[in-house]
């Protein structure tokens, strides 16, 4: 089996730590994030609307706008890792497009973000919400250590895949229990 091109996947005391550290990570992250909107009533006003009619519509815009490049992330993580049929891993133009569309989706999404922590807080009087807040925490705790991930080499094969596939699945759930609640409670007016 292998020779040469076989990867030694054992797990060292390296990879141990280095596993250790981006969990931390991640979960450091998260957990500040929840206990500052946990603590942090808001009072409900939005310090920029960004040109949208409301805070609510300039959430519901921009995590719309992050979930639909988090579907290119996939296709073009799918291509880098050779698993889109049609698409040459190698091709120049797959590395650029996830990473340019990666940084516009967490740009996108940091005013969503900055509302949600500063202006609304967390409340768990509803289980919607509960479930928003705890994905928009796990959210950026994910993130964060995807790009420890990135930096880490000692880190097994499947480490980065795995917490990209989880970051997506996570914008998911919050463009579901937030802009997709939303737009069906109010429709799709842009202001």
């Amino acid at each position: 089996m292998g020779g040469a091109a076989a990867v030694d996947e054992r797990v060292t005391p390296t990879r141990q730590w280095a596993l250790a550290a981006v969990g931390a990570l991640g979960l450091a992250v998260s957990a500040g994030l929840a206990a500052y909107a946990r603590v942090h009533p808001g009072n409900g006003a939005a310090l920029t609307t960004l040109g949208f009619s409301g805070m609510l519509q300039m959430k519901a815009w921009l995590t719309t706008a992050a979930a639909v490049l988090v579907v290119v992330q996939v296709l073009s993580a799918l291509a880098m890792w050779g698993r889109l049929p049609g698409v040459d891993p190698s091709a120049r133009w797959v590395s650029p497009v996830h990473r340019w569309t990666g940084t516009v989706a967490f740009l996108l999404t940091l005013p969503v973000m900055f509302h949600c922590v500063w202006s609304l807080g967390v409340t768990d009087d509803d289980a919607r919400v509960v479930v928003h807040a705890v994905a928009g925490c796990l959210l950026y705790g994910v993130f964060a250590a995807k790009m420890l991930a990135l930096r880490l080499p000692s880190l097994p094969r499947g480490t980065v895949p795995l917490l990209g596939g989880l970051l997506a699945a996570t914008l998911l759930v919050v463009w579901f229990s937030s802009a997709l609640w939303f737009f069906t409670r109010s429709g799709y007016a842009l202001v």
